[in-house]
């Protein structure tokens, strides 16, 4: 067997207080593909620094294969002073490397690499990060949250090519089918030790439960024994005095060791709970004909939308087709160029922004939590102490006064759930909620919205999320178009029976507006008939026409004495009425008929 690539022996660590690290381990063979898992905060970041021979423990081994290379793809990049993405990614290059890759790898991601650092968006930067880290093809690459501000197509396209890397991958990640998909051994970093999992992330969960149980247990058997020990102390034979301090010794020691256990290094749960408003009405909104540009660029299209209470509805689309915008509009946040849009009675809202502007970088969490108004939060009608209300979200006492510029990414992504499920709400807005919670956490946060009563709109990249929380996914289908589907993000795939390696390109070509009338490549003769097109033009119109029949026949047969008046003739619209609803059904069918064969043939010669 071939020895490892890269090992860490017995890693200790600590900056002051309780040991960040005590006895760590980490192994690396050839063609691995390791995920690292753990709580946030626990130290899954920093071994892989230590990995990467960019910190030093404090004592432990680090060995690395001579010749090895490692790459390292950091969740905050440092551009240095490259003056482009292009230099940037070629300082990454040792001289041997082919330069030539690391600019195939940015026009996939959708760089021209002219870019200026300074000027990337969030996304941007982490497409360049990983052709820097990529382009090289080192034997072992590091990725600490490489799906960070991507898009779902960027998504799709990494797990591709990771799946075609010939070298080892150790990755750290909270998108969970990410790992489910890549990853075949886990490493658990779990208080200060680490434990091995010959296994991917998909039995992790299952195993990790497992281990905690019987830990539970070993604890209850020491209860047990303390209890026992006591009752010996107390009513046990008296007379041999230096048995007795022997076991009042051991006692102590037992109590000792209870009491490490509940100590600090004990996983802490976090604690959530939504603070309901009074129910709305059955009709939450109802969007017609919806649509909204910018730039003469369409981001919504004559979007026709109806929500109703307790409807969870994902909202997906690569970076770019104007999420956050749809979300905007369809909360009357944004006023639509076209269109009527409709909300129901008694609506109370609560948003969760994914840029976490709203919170002021000087505030501390106190102030945040209380809205600086007094010492204590009202949840559902009763108050809490605002100490007591951060311990729930795994914030200590001493951080309410805490200014939020000093929080971590997690702690200010658990800072923000605090406060939105502080308010009272029948509608929930969450924007990209998932990002840089740990597994632990995201679990807690599905168990509470799997309860919540009111109605979620939801925006995320998180594929598992979505497919365990949302009822239908509504997705950009470029354009400016928008379809919904039911089911999550999963369902939505099976019924598109899209493919799952979509490349990023994609999205930069769809970013820009189509000019009229421009044929597509490779199209050739290929097109519908003169008949079939005729009626793939005229079909909206007459579906349009019936469907107003309909409502005007509803309203007839709901006048109140039709029947008592005229029985036949309530009998004959009755029956106008199912006339003229298959006919609409038929229509419908052909023009869904119509336009999918259209789509092949435009697809066909792509």
């Amino acid at each position: 067997m071939a020895p490892p690539l890269l090992t860490l022996q017995d890693i200790y660590l600590t900056f002051g207080g309780t040991p960040l690290f005590e006895g760590a381990e980490l192994t690396v063979s050839a063609g691995e593909r390791l995920c690292v898992v753990g709580r946030n905060g626990s130290g899954k970041s920093t071994l892989l620094k230590i990995a990467a021979g960019m910190m030093e423990s404090d004592s432990g081994r680090r060995f690395l294969q001579p010749g090895v290379t490692i790459r390292y793809l950091a969740q905050e990049p440092d551009f240095g002073d490259a003056k482009s993405v292009t230099e940037y990614v070629n300082s990454h290059l040792a001289p041997a490397d082919d330069s030539h890759t690391g600019q195939q790898l940015l026009e996939t991601l959708g760089l021209t690499g002219d870019e200026q650092p300074a000027t990337l968006s969030g996304g941007e930067t982490r497409r360049a990060a990983l052709a820097a880290a990529m382009a090289p093809r080192p034997d072992i690459l590091l990725l600490d949250e490489p799906t960070n501000h991507l898009d779902l197509p960027a998504i799709e396209w990494l797990e591709q090519a990771l799946r075609e890397f010939r070298g080892a991958i150790v990755m750290i990640s909270h998108d969970q089918r990410f790992l489910e998909n890549l990853s075949r051994t886990t490493l658990w970093v779990d208080r200060g030790t680490t434990r091995h999992l010959d296994q991917g992330f998909g039995s992790f969960l299952e195993w990790r439960d497992k281990v905690l149980e019987e830990e539970e247990l070993e604890r209850h058997k020491l209860d047990r024994r303390i209890v026992r020990e006591e009752h010996w102390l107390r009513y046990g034979v008296t007379a041999r005095r230096k048995r007795n301090q022997r076991r009042l010794k051991d006692l102590h020691s037992l109590r000792a060791t209870r009491q490490s256990e509940r100590s600090e290094r004990q996983p802490a749960q976090v604690t959530m709970a939504a603070q309901t408003g009074q129910a709305s009405g059955k009709l939450v909104l109802e969007a017609k004909n919806l649509s909204k540009a910018f730039d003469g660029r369409l981001i919504v299209a004559d979007l026709t939308l109806r929500i109703q209470r307790g409807d969870r509805l994902a909202i997906v689309g690569a970076n770019g087709t104007g999420k956050t915008t749809l979300v905007n509009l369809l909360t009357g946040a944004l006023e639509a160029d076209d269109g009527t849009l409709k909300f129901g009675a008694n609506l109370e809202l609560v948003t969760l922004e994914q840029s976490r502007s709203s919170l002021h970088p000087d505030s501390t969490l106190k102030e945040v939590l209380t809205e600086g108004r007094g010492d204590t939060v009202v949840l559902n009608g009763k108050a809490r102490h605002v100490a007591a209300y951060m311990k729930d979200f795994l914030f200590k006492p001493e951080q309410a006064g805490t200014p939020v510029r000093r929080l971590s990414g997690g702690e200010r992504g658990r800072l923000m759930l605090a406060r939105a499920l502080s308010r009272p709400s029948n509608i929930m807005v969450l924007d990209e909620p998932t990002n840089d919670l740990d597994l632990e956490t995201l679990d807690v946060l599905e168990e509470l919205l799997a309860d919540y009563p009111g109605t979620l709109l939801l925006v995320s990249h998180d594929r598992s999320f979505i497919d365990r929380i949302v009822t239908s996914t509504l997705a950009s289908e470029g354009e400016g178009q928008w379809l919904e589907y039911a089911g999550g993000y999963s369902d939505m795939q099976a019924q598109r029976g899209a493919s799952s390696d979509a490349a990023p390109m994609r999205v930069k070509k769809s970013s820009r507006s189509r000019q009229p009338g421009r044929k597509e490549a490779g199209g050739g003769s290929k097109k519908l008939t003169f008949k079939d097109q005729h009626a793939l033009d005229t079909l909206p119109g007459k579906i349009e026409a019936l469907s107003e029949k309909i409502a005007a026949l509803e309203v007839e047969l709901s006048v109140p004495d039709f029947y008592t008046k005229d029985p036949g003739g309530f009998a004959k619209v009755g029956q106008s009425l199912e006339q003229v609803q298959q006919q609409l059904s038929e229509a419908e069918d052909q023009w869904l008929q119509l336009e999918m064969q259209r789509e092949e043939l435009q697809n066909g010669g792509r």
